[in-house]
């Protein structure tokens, strides 16, 4: 009897994809947490990684608001979804950033934060940002920018999403110490290792097909 023969074979696959409704349900309900974190983190005058941690941050040093400088910084990112993960990503990522751009807008009228301790701020937000990416991540689309970056070297090169995007969003933190407290920079810092952990100890692909 050949070894392969004592193998137990693999258990059919039986996953379920997800529907269209589904999708976009659960698209929006990640798209909702992750902007209401943004809002958050703002409150609390801090910032994240990636290309909302960029339109934070801009938003502290420009008179633009988050949800337009959201979808600027986006623009040069869609491209790369088109020639790495095709236009069915690509066109949920673009709805995503537009989503998270249009629900920035209402937080401000409907939510108000007055003097939020960054203490309690900064987790929460980032909590909430990893949650939301990670409904948006399953049902596949992304917030672009880092995050499809992050995406393409999981898939390609094996790399863990949420330690490549902690990599990334080092850079933009550094940048925040010129329009942001020293004090808040680091507790900025560690809510955003807190976001990619929830990413990398969560986002597995491997485990589900749908």
């Amino acid at each position: 009897m050949s070894g392969s023969e004592n193998v137990p074979p693999w258990p059919e696959d039986t996953t379920i994809p997800h529907s269209p409704a589904e999708d976009v349900f659960g698209v929006l309900i990640g798209t909702f947490l992750a902007s209401l974190g943004l809002y958050v983190l703002q409150q609390s005058e801090a910032v994240t990684g990636g290309t909302a941690g960029l339109a934070l941050l801009l938003t502290f040093a420009t008179p633009l608001n988050f949800s337009a400088l959201f979808l600027l910084v986006n623009l040069p990112f869609f491209a790369l979804a088109v020639w790495k993960k095709g236009w069915t990503f690509t066109l949920k990522t673009v709805a995503a950033v537009a989503i998270v751009s249009g629900y920035a807008l209402l937080h401000g009228p409907m939510l108000s934060l007055p003097e939020l301790n960054p203490l309690y701020g900064v987790p929460a937000g980032n909590i909430l940002i990893g949650m939301g990416l990670l409904a948006i991540f399953r049902h596949g689309a992304s917030l672009g920018g880092f995050n499809i970056v992050a995406l393409v070297a999981q898939e390609r090169l094996g790399l863990r999403a949420g330690y490549v995007q902690m990599t990334l969003d080092v850079a933009v933190i550094a940048l925040a110490l010129t329009v942001v407290s020293p004090l808040n920079v680091l507790y900025s810092a560690l809510g955003a290792v807190l976001l990619n952990l929830v990413l990398a100890l969560n986002h597995r692909p491997e485990r589900y097909r749908a």
